[in-house]
């Protein structure tokens, strides 16, 4: 889901009544990212508060390696009953650190391996993956501190009809400047609304249960996206359409309500923001203090097992003023098609550093079978498309981009070479470089062939095996390679 494709973030058009709810009740963050475009990668790195090249499941569909810490296992430690209900896409290594998981069908995400020649289809038996959230709530134990992972497949691809009663309409659809405004697009992206607004329904039926429950109040909610939206030069891409997310904090007992930060977060702040805040409410008056006790630059610790990457942002849950990262830094990795590209944002510029430049920035092969692609297949052959429309075309790629965020939020100028942003560049490169060194990030000395065709999105059944072998089972290792 894109940061900005609901009301809260000023859609006209989304039906989201109650993602809406969750911002005038509480917290929204304005600047915050993932730090990788690509979902299962993006959600290892929440659960583990680490990096992707970190994780060892830095690639799509690559499980965690045994051994992972995660804040669910160190949650538990601290007494707290965990559950998952959605979603899983993580491999086996880590279903112990939940209490319970319910855990929907892949076959409305992942894309049969097919069987005697016959095309692969997906059919999710649970098409929201949304529909045991609230028999979570319900089955939990309710003489404990409780952490739910509540994770949909909306608005995940492919859509079908029948999402969303009343639907929305063709009219309401509102084209980004990077795809063509065709009648195709539009059909593409109003089944995409139907089906944020089926998650919108979701959350809803989550908010009643625990209100029901007597426990909304101190309950923290936090509600984001593991990556952008899933059509071209979004998700899998660098720009804000594949890294930046909503990130919403709803607790009335402690966060504000209606406010909005400008503070820079990241997703691998999580982990260590989570278990801060496990560890000060076991003191019921620790929260009081807890701004003068932390300092923006302090992380949490869950015994000596843990280590995270991330720092708390608990001063700004306290303090909506307060500021918490200076940089924030994303990752892509093979994500059906071979890629590799790093970046780092701050409150108003970014900087991409392409690895590959040789490759195009193909969409994810999911978005590739959908309507918009192929209508930008025949427009590009016909020498129809913008500039900015062709982006997931061209090659050779620049090595670098620049964009400054506040007067290019579309992304559509790389100021790289503008002797006006020379400083902004040095600056920028130089946080990049501290941040390569200091979390060990590497380039790969191999590259993983695609599984897909780039054009029609069609897998290639000669390399592509269905599950997925890890990283182990690939290269040897699930550290450098």
């Amino acid at each position: 889901m894109n940061w900005d494709d609901c009301g809260a973030y000023g859609h006209p058009a989304i039906r989201t009544p109650h993602i809406d709810t969750l911002a005038t009740e509480g917290l929204l963050f304005q600047h915050a990212y993932l730090t990788t475009n690509s979902c299962s990668p993006s959600r290892a790195s929440i659960l583990t508060g680490k990096y992707p090249h970190n994780t060892g499941a830095e690639q799509l569909h690559w499980p965690l390696p045994a051994g992972s810490p995660t804040f669910s296992a160190a949650l538990r430690r601290l007494g707290y009953y965990t559950a998952a209900a959605g979603k899983w896409h993580l491999g086996d290594a880590v279903r112990d650190d939940f209490d319970k998981r319910y855990e929907a069908s892949t076959a409305g995400f992942v894309l049969p391996a097919g069987k005697n020649g016959e095309p692969a289809k997906m059919i999710a038996s649970q098409p929201s993956g949304c529909e045991d959230w609230e028999r979570a709530l319900d089955e939990r134990p309710r003489d404990q501190p409780f952490f739910l992972w509540l994770a949909a497949l909306d608005p995940h691809r492919e859509y079908t009809d029948g999402a969303l009663d009343p639907p929305h309409r063709s009219e309401d659809v509102i084209v980004p400047p990077h795809l063509p405004d065709t009648p195709e697009v539009r059909e593409d992206l109003r089944l995409y609304y139907d089906e944020i607004g089926r998650l919108d329904q979701y959350v809803g039926k989550v908010m009643a249960k625990l209100k029901q429950q007597a426990v909304d109040d101190n309950t923290l909610i936090l509600f984001i996206s593991d990556n952008g939206r899933p059509f071209p030069r979004d998700k899998t891409t660098l720009y804000d359409g594949g890294i930046r997310t909503p990130w919403i904090v709803r607790w009335p007992a402690v966060v504000a309500a209606g406010e909005t930060t400008d503070a820079l977060v990241s997703a691998v702040d999580i982990a260590a923001t989570f278990l801060d805040l496990a560890e000060r409410t076991a003191d019921p008056t620790a929260l009081s203090s807890a701004g003068a006790a932390l300092g923006a630059d302090s992380a949490s610790t869950a015994g000596p097992s843990w280590t995270t990457e991330g720092k708390t942002f608990v001063p700004t849950l306290l303090d909506s003023r307060k500021p918490h990262r200076t940089f924030a830094f994303a990752e892509d990795h093979w994500h059906d098609y071979e890629d590799h590209a790093r970046c780092v944002v701050d409150a108003r510029y970014k900087l991409i550093r392409n690895d590959y430049p040789d490759l195009p920035a193909t969409p994810s092969a999911d978005a590739g079978r959908g309507l918009t692609w192929q209508a930008m297949l025949k427009l590009h052959s016909q020498g129809k498309l913008t500039p900015q429309q062709q982006i997931c075309f061209l090659t050779p790629r620049s090595e670098w981009e620049l964009y400054d965020l506040q007067r290019d939020p579309a992304e559509s100028v790389n100021r790289f070479d503008d002797p006006a942003y020379t400083t902004v560049r040095q600056s920028m490169q130089r946080a990049l470089e501290r941040w390569t060194a200091e979390s060990g990030d590497y380039i790969p000395s191999r590259r993983t062939p695609d599984e897909f065709d780039r054009d029609s999105g069609e897998p290639d059944h000669r390399v592509r095996v269905r599950p997925r072998p890890s990283k182990q089972e690939m290269f040897g290792t699930n550290g450098k390679y």
